[in-house]
């Protein structure tokens, strides 16, 4: 049973352990030599080399371990990427080890950090972790691969090396060598930040808990009919009046410019790419209740704070309509480095089928003039996705042939998926009956349903090539805080995370809730207030 807020802040968090178990590496090797002065009795094996999420490409134990001591040194290559890189990971290691991490671009033995273009077969994101006696090396062949290497680093080591204060160690990596790159080139977790607003602080938040499982994009839903969260200074009551509410009636808000910035900022310094949604024509009343004209008959609603979906629209037929979204996405596009732009798209009940298909077509035409590639939730479809546009299904089993076929059909003439079934990939579905946030208009999602599928084979009639990837999207109908984010999150989040990162051939749900169960001391050392989910073997704190 989940704790009140006013209940958690007077008992420790329930939290979990990182490392987890691949079906190459299960095997541990010794135990390593003792780091600091500082450490006392045995030390205990180092984790098994394996034993990560997302499951690795490949992991081959053998030879001797390398232990982290007050001598070691993060030895990073000339480039510029590769020193932010240690210093992020000296950064995570400093507070626990009580070490000082000097980052230095000297030669020699330590942690390093190596970018190699030719460091053939990785691609973007992939990487090489080899350890032994006097190092660890990552190599990899751009910065992205580099950083992900350095969280499998974090994972390799016991779970206290996440605290913020001296802990015992010793800090040991077994030997041997990871090589590991994606199988999706598209991972993504949504935030929605309209039916309850969170800080760039809560945000930043949930970006470090993404990075951590190799997740590299970041949806932020920036509007809806509970709240406008984006300044546009083209309609600046958007953010400061349509902005001002949320479920509930609570207080909202919105970001401004720089704070929108800063949320690119350091998502970028995670090496996840924020892909900005602004949901259209429905979804739209905190727009309309901003500025009547943008209603059919002139007249602004009321803000609304209610749950209800599907009864806000556009005037499709208005000029004014369209001087919006130009407006809206000029001034986004203009913010946003990234290369995509989300225009929503779905429940536009209020919107005749022929107004969709035409409202569609134009915005899609506007995000296309400022120089981004479309995306869409999957009604998109029925109407004409533009070339290269992408349509982010998010149906479920007992979804209907004909929607599923529509797709389909659109996948097999171009159209991109990004696949988060909200059976499967929902982070805001209840978890069973007894859960007391969340929903269950999809259905109760455990974390076995969660992560058990496939998402090549997900949707019959489309080729494997057309999946650009997955997304666990969180919807904050219920949700008003990060602690209340993370318990729905953890632990289905790491399984959505393996299943756009990992081969197929690793995909074993009993040989992964065990490797999952292994997070909960890891979990808590970072703070996270994870679901204790009944059906993973968690491992002792």
């Amino acid at each position: 049973m989940r704790l009140h807020r006013t209940q958690r802040t007077a008992l420790p968090r329930l939290l979990g352990s990182l490392l987890l178990v691949t079906a190459a590496g299960i095997s541990g090797v010794g135990a390593a030599p003792g780091g600091a002065a500082a450490n006392s009795g045995p030390a205990a094996p180092p984790r098994p080399l394996g034993r990560l999420v997302p499951a690795p490409a490949e992991a081959k134990p053998g030879g001797s371990p390398y232990t982290i001591t007050a001598d070691t040194r993060i030895r990073v290559d000339g480039s510029r990427e590769a020193r932010k890189v240690g210093d992020y990971l000296a950064g995570v290691l400093r507070p626990s080890t009580g070490y000082p991490l000097p980052v230095t671009g000297d030669a020699g033995n330590g942690i390093r950090l190596r970018l190699d273009p030719r460091n053939g077969g990785l691609g973007a994101e992939g990487y090489r972790l080899k350890s032994g006696r006097g190092s660890v090396t990552i190599t990899a062949g751009a910065p992205a691969g580099l950083f992900h290497g350095v969280q499998t680093l974090r994972q390799l080591l016991p779970a206290d090396v996440e605290k913020k204060s001296p802990q015992k160690g010793p800090w040991t990596v077994a030997g041997g060598t990871v090589t590991d790159a994606p199988r999706y080139a598209y991972r993504s977790a949504m935030l929605d930040v309209s039916r309850h607003f969170f800080s760039v602080a809560e945000v930043k938040r949930y970006i470090d808990q993404l990075a951590l499982y190799k997740m590299n994009k970041l949806h932020l839903h920036l509007s809806d009919d509970q709240g406008w969260r984006i300044a546009i200074d083209s309609w600046p009551r958007l953010a400061t009046y349509g902005g001002q509410t949320e479920v509930g009636g609570g207080p909202g808000g919105y970001y401004t410019k720089s704070d929108y910035k800063e949320i690119v900022r350091y998502a970028a310094s995670r090496y996840l790419e924020v892909v900005p949604e602004i949901d259209l024509p429905g979804h739209t009343n905190a727009a309309l209740a901003s500025y009547a004209e943008l209603n059919c008959n002139g007249v602004a609603p009321p803000l609304y704070t209610g749950t209800d979906v599907g009864f806000s629209s556009l005037c499709v037929p208005k000029a004014v309509t369209y001087d919006f979204v130009d407006d809206v996405v000029r001034e986004l596009a203009a913010l946003t480095p990234g290369k995509y732009l989300h225009i929503g798209g779905d429940e536009a009940h209020s919107t005749s089928h022929e107004d969709y298909v035409a409202f569609m077509d134009k915005a899609q035409a506007v995000v296309g003039k400022y120089g981004k590639t479309v995306v869409g939730w999957h009604q998109l479809t029925g109407g004409t996705p533009v070339k290269g546009a992408v349509a982010q299904y998010w149906g479920y089993d007992q979804t209907g042939a004909a929607e599923r076929q529509q797709v389909a059909d659109a996948a097999a003439h171009g159209t991109k998926l990004v696949l988060s079934p909200a059976d499967r990939s929902y982070l805001d579905m209840k978890y069973d009956k007894d859960t007391e946030l969340g929903l269950a208009w999809a259905g109760y999602v455990p974390v076995q349903r969660s992560y058990d599928w496939n998402p090549a084979t997900y949707l019959a009639g489309v080729p494997e090539d057309s999946v650009l990837g997955v997304e666990a999207p969180l919807w904050s109908e219920t949700l008003t805080d990060n602690d209340e984010i993370e318990q729905m999150a953890f632990p289905r989040l790491p399984g959505v995370a393996e299943l756009g990162w990992s081969p197929a051939a690793t995909h074993d749900w009993d040989a992964y809730k065990v490797r999952l169960g292994a997070q909960g001391p890891r979990l808590s050392a970072l703070g996270v207030n994870y679901y204790r989910a009944p059906q993973v073997p968690w491992a002792a704190e």
